[in-house]
């Protein structure tokens, strides 16, 4: 099998932000020209990154527009580790397995990514980017020019000078991360857009990844979580405020805003979140297959059949009380639901909320509450061999659910048999 390498980009990648754009937040505090200048470096960053200017023309008047100092760079620092973006943040298991074949290539400087990308196992000769140029004062004046990465083109001058032997793997958000598709240095381009898309882009791009996790499911590579966020249909119907769907956006759903429950989405829809006063009519909740979880702005009552729902393995969440921070409570409770297996305050389901166990895999069984169910589950786990970190079920009288942490390692067999148990209704992974 040949050798993988993956160049993973920083800046508004393994980032949620340019951090150029945010020394200059620090550097330019007190400058009398903060607002131009910040908006000035905005521009710079997104000119390059789209293709509109050279990087090195970009990269030249940046730094100069900085009026920075090498004490504020531990600051800077800080902030860039509290931005890593939340699909990286997760997924260190498989910066820990792959780090010899992880290479970060940026634009930027190894003053500030190097402490950022190290706690993440990646080692330091894996790590590309521009140096610093400072003064006797520790003023920063600009850059080492002979680094190819400082020029435009660089990441591909680079490439040619490394000469990896193996398949070459591009993950970024600009122009110049496409360029190594462009130029033939690389198998694939993910254009990663978890922060920022620039259309021009990802129209060029092999596949557009909205997540880390979806770069590692679509090439069955280790990660946090089974089944990435982005590909599961999270519909909101009607007149849902702004903020119930940033908090769903925010957790890396991909959302699609209708004023109804439009047939053509009906077999497909994973999450479901409903304004105050919009139905579900029986025979479209019927044959909702893939519906997880069912939010209800509001009271469900008269307008969502809670017997479908439990027999279906549907999680409601609704509020009867029309309490004016459903609109925040409903989201978050059904994101906990599809990250966690929380169904704490669900209107149909055993109340159940639980702690994340590290390096293991949680299981999820929704079955009839009829007797023997638990025990054929725990004898698929016996002749298996797993080892059973932790195991929690609960009960109504129509339904069982139970949640089952188990070490990372097992066939994958046994995911086959617990669905095949007799009277399951739903069983997935969560991660």
């Amino acid at each position: 099998m040949k050798s993988r390498f993956y160049i993973i980009d920083f800046d508004s990648t393994f980032t949620q932000v340019e951090a150029l754009d945010e020394l200059a937040r620090i550097s330019l505090q007190h400058h009398p020209e903060r607002e131009k200048r910040l908006a000035q470096i905005e521009e710079l960053t997104n000119a390059a990154m789209e293709g509109r200017l050279s990087f090195s023309e970009s990269l030249h008047e940046r730094v100069r527009l900085l009026d920075a100092h090498r004490e504020q760079l531990d600051p800077l620092v800080s902030r860039l580790k509290k931005k890593v973006s939340a699909s990286f943040s997760r997924n260190k298991l498989f910066f820990k397995k792959h780090a010899s074949e992880v290479l970060i290539v940026s634009g930027g400087f190894k003053e500030f990514i190097t402490p950022v990308v190290l706690p993440y196992h990646i080692p330091k000769e894996n790590i590309y980017a521009n140096t610093f140029h400072f003064d006797k004062e520790g003023k920063i004046i600009g850059f080492d020019e002979k680094n190819p990465l400082a020029t435009e083109g660089g990441k591909v001058k680079l490439l040619e000078q490394l000469d990896l032997k193996g398949e070459l793997y591009g993950i970024g958000d600009g122009h110049s991360d496409f360029q190594l598709k462009e130029s033939g240095h690389i198998k694939k381009f993910y254009a990663f857009t978890e922060n920022i898309e620039r259309k021009s882009v990802s129209a060029k791009a092999d596949h557009v990844t909205p997540s880390f996790d979806e770069f590692l499911y679509v090439n069955q590579l280790p990660r946090a979580i089974s089944y990435p966020k982005n590909r599961i249909l999270c519909l909101a119907i009607g007149e849902v405020p702004k903020e119930s769907l940033e908090i769903l956006k925010k957790d890396g759903f991909s959302i699609r805003h209708k004023s109804s429950f439009e047939e053509k989405y009906v077999a497909d829809v994973g999450m479901l979140l409903l304004a105050k006063g919009e139905k579900i009519p029986n025979e479209q909740l019927k044959r909702a297959v893939k519906l997880k979880t069912l939010g209800v702005l509001g009271s469900s009552k008269a307008k969502i059949s809670e017997e479908i729902c439990t027999e279906m393995g549907i999680v409601l969440f609704d509020d009867v009380k029309n309490n004016p921070r459903n609109s925040n409570f409903i989201p978050k409770r059904m994101a906990d639901f599809i990250n966690k297996g929380d169904t704490y305050l669900s209107s149909n389901f055993p109340n159940l909320q639980l702690p994340k166990i590290a390096n293991a895999h949680r299981l999820i069984h929704i079955h009839k509450n009829v007797p023997g169910i638990m025990a054929q589950i725990n004898q698929v786990f016996a002749q298996h061999q797993i080892n059973i970190l932790g195991q929690f079920l609960m009960t109504k009288p129509k339904i069982g659910y139970v949640i089952t942490d188990v070490s990372a390692q097992y066939d994958k067999e046994v995911l086959k048999e617990l669905k095949q148990i007799q009277h399951t209704i739903k069983f997935r992974i969560l991660y």
